[in-house]
């Protein structure tokens, strides 16, 4: 086979993986303005009626309030932890540095599952925590830190080191050394670490449903409104609206990192 079949067949099979993983959901947004509450084609027409009750649901705002901002929280709690762990590794010589970084990345690995039985079994049974927005927001971070710091490791090695060292050697502490230098050329990597925490955050089901008490998340909401057959047009709706916010935070976290590395490579005169 030769290099031009190699490569049409390459070009088949990306269109085919392509189509396979975001065709379903691009299904969303095109069955969320059917004018009917069943899944059928062909549509049976067009409205933005389920958009307008979204909108004006109670429950759906409650939920979407306590989203935002257990998403906020983990995103900035986790930036900072990631952001601090970062700096350590790859600044300092730590002994059994390779052991912390794979603890860190353990929640990566585990199965959400495992990982909510377990916080749900140490926070009722261990420290005796009533479970709440809190509890969600506290396992949030423990997975959204790993994403964080492998963000802002990239990052802080992808600039000059002397940089900081020159700083050091011209009379700065640590700290005023990490304000006026680290921190400016480390911030596209914490945009990008923030928006990604909160995306995550946001999405997040399966621990958010074994560590919440009596006020639900955007997902648990959603979750609970597919039993109903006659509310699943709203949910599409919903979901079409976080399909499409996602996609924003994403690519706009990869255009400040992309930005980043670009910035602070250094130009030919």
């Amino acid at each position: 086979m030769n290099r031009a079949s190699r490569l049409d067949w390459l070009g088949v099979y990306a269109i085919f993986f392509v189509v396979l993983l975001y065709g379903p959901v691009l299904l969303l947004p095109l069955f969320s303005f059917n004018d009917n509450i069943y899944i059928t084609f062909p549509l049976k027409g067009f409205t933005t009626q389920w958009y307008q009750e979204m909108a004006t649901n109670p429950a759906l705002m409650a939920a979407l309030r306590n989203s935002l901002k257990v998403g906020i929280c983990v995103a900035i709690v986790s930036t900072v932890l990631g952001l601090t762990a970062a700096k350590a590794v790859t600044r300092y010589r730590l002994p059994g540095k390779a052991g912390v970084v794979g603890m860190i990345m353990l929640p990566l690995v585990v199965p959400s599952i495992i990982l909510g039985i377990a916080l749900l079994v140490i926070l009722r049974k261990v420290f005796v925590v009533d479970l709440s927005l809190w509890t969600i927001g506290a396992g949030h971070v423990l997975i959204c830190m790993p994403f964080s710091m492998l963000v802002l490791i990239a990052r802080l090695e992808g600039f000059d080191k002397s940089l900081e060292e020159a700083s050091l050697d011209l009379g700065e502490n640590g700290w005023r050394t990490f304000w006026r230098v680290t921190f400016p050329l480390a911030l596209p990597g914490i945009v990008s670490s923030l928006l990604l925490s909160f995306t995550e955050s946001l999405d997040e089901f399966v621990i958010a449903f074994f560590l919440s008490g009596n006020d639900a998340t955007l997902p648990l909401f959603i979750w609970s409104q597919l039993r109903f057959p006659a509310k699943l047009p709203g949910v599409l709706a919903l979901g079409s609206c976080i399909l499409v916010l996602s996609f924003i935070i994403v690519v706009l976290a990869d255009i400040v990192r992309r930005r980043g590395v670009q910035s602070s490579q250094p130009t030919a005169f």
